[in-house]
């Protein structure tokens, strides 16, 4: 396995290796990938948006995670809002930075790239907080998530297109290490 290099990644450019990247780690059909596809095109052109991905020596994406500022007009925030609202913890919609997608190939994970991606990100957000979503199981990436300081705000969200139902994490800014 080749080393992977943790740096700034043209999201829109590179939209296509992300999605194969997120395809394989997350296990998405190719219908999904098209319907995710037009969600990043999207997230990519948002203001305040940053990517990083995790590239070989020959150039190759093996990982990537991007984020912005929440902004609590956008589907995410007003699908997890109520389900926040409902345990206290409305308020870490405000002034928090998301973590939108998070993937890293499944022949590089465990070697230390998903931390260096979302602590790199969040080192640079100007919000004191950090949220994201991710499946209610217990699984490596939410073993992630709390070695970092995220503590679940909310369980058992329900996403319309999603099969799972996923947890809302949030940490305090800047990430544990």
């Amino acid at each position: 396995m080749e080393d992977a290099q943790v740096g700034p990644l043209d999201l829109a450019a590179r939209v296509d290796e992300a999605l194969a990247v997120q395809a394989v780690a997350f296990g998405l059909t190719d219908d999904e990938v098209e319907v995710r596809r037009h969600i990043v095109l999207r997230h990519a052109a948002s203001p305040g948006v940053r990517a990083l991905g995790a590239t070989t020596p020959h150039g190759r994406l093996v990982g990537f995670v991007y984020g912005m500022p929440n902004d609590r007009t956008q589907w995410w925030s007003t699908v997890v809002e109520p389900y926040l609202r409902r345990n206290g913890n409305a308020g870490w919609l405000d002034d928090a930075f998301v973590i939108t997608e998070l993937h890293v190939h499944p022949a590089y994970q465990k070697h230390g790239l998903g931390r260096e991606l979302i602590t790199t990100i969040t080192d640079a957000a100007a919000e004191p907080r950090s949220i994201l979503s991710a499946i209610d199981t217990e699984s490596p990436a939410r073993a992630l998530y709390r070695s970092l300081g995220y503590r679940d705000l909310a369980r058992h969200v329900l996403f319309p297109s999603a099969g799972s139902p996923y947890a809302v994490m949030g940490a305090p800014l800047p990430l544990r290490r």
